[in-house]
């Protein structure tokens, strides 16, 4: 069973000041988790924008289910082991049973868009179904999620920057009553306005994968500049660079040489 553990939060220059238990709810000896719920949110809206827009992308909500559920379980497999594979020290080695436990938090976003990548490659080759739109209306719905669950790091009070004199800057336990930046906010902001980007880019006729292309160039740059604050990263071992910062990197080089080619075989 979980410890529990109240949070004392404040933003000093707003005087604004909370606790936060991250445990929502005991059933019986189980602990019900802020966190799982949040992501579960965020999982459930990206699931009802999909079905509201699959006449769009000619698909029926069976088959929204259906990749859904294939990619979502990979999603969270691939995060997991992505976290626990870049974490530093060997605290994962030592408790082997502490990798089930992804309530507590320890999830990479990196880590459920490969693994989520690959569901829907399984789908589409069982389906025997078009690859690239799928990623197109996927990764809208993805923005959604990710906007709300950025909000489980903040009860789990996670995914934190540097020292900061802005008026929003978050102090509890974790940053040792220091404010930091709220990098959580500043990912789920930019989340919301990559969401808002994809949906009206959608409505528009582009070729097939330049959404969701736009949306790892998008997300690609937004996490550059958040790692750039984040003081919990994680880093590739025996070295200063940021797993997050080259990944994002390389989707950036890979994104933008897609959308050029695509915008050179339509002139």
């Amino acid at each position: 069973m979980s410890k529990a553990i109240i949070y004392h939060i404040s933003f000093p220059k707003l005087n604004i000041d909370f606790s936060i238990n991250p445990i929502l709810a005991k059933i019986g000896s189980i602990n019900v988790h802020w966190y799982g719920v949040i992501i579960a949110t965020g999982f459930a809206l990206a699931y009802i924008y999909m079905v509201s827009q699959r006449k769009k992308y000619n698909l029926k909500t069976e088959e929204i289910s259906d990749f859904t559920f294939i990619s979502s379980a990979l999603a969270i497999i691939f995060a997991r082991i992505y976290y626990v594979v870049f974490y530093p020290g060997d605290f994962y080695i030592k408790n082997p049973i502490e990798i089930v436990k992804i309530s507590n938090g320890g999830i990479a976003i990196y880590g459920a868009v490969i693994g989520g990548f690959l569901g829907i490659l399984i789908f589409c080759k069982i389906k025997k179904m078009a690859f690239l739109p799928i990623l197109d209306i996927t990764c809208i719905g993805l923005a959604i999620g990710q906007s709300i669950g950025r909000w489980g790091n903040f009860v789990n009070q996670e995914a934190f920057g540097t020292v900061t004199n802005l008026p929003w800057g978050m102090a509890s336990e974790n940053t040792n009553f220091q404010a930091v930046h709220p990098c959580f906010l500043y990912e789920s902001v930019g989340c919301f306005i990559c969401f808002l980007v994809l949906h009206f880019l959608s409505n528009k006729k582009t070729k097939s994968g330049t959404v969701f292309f736009t949306y790892l160039l998008i997300y690609g740059i937004l996490r550059i500049v958040i790692e750039s604050f984040r003081t919990d990263s994680l880093m590739i071992p025996n070295t200063a660079i940021k797993v997050s910062s080259l990944f994002s990197a390389a989707i950036i080089i890979i994104s933008i040489a897609f959308l050029f080619i695509k915008k050179q075989k339509t002139t």
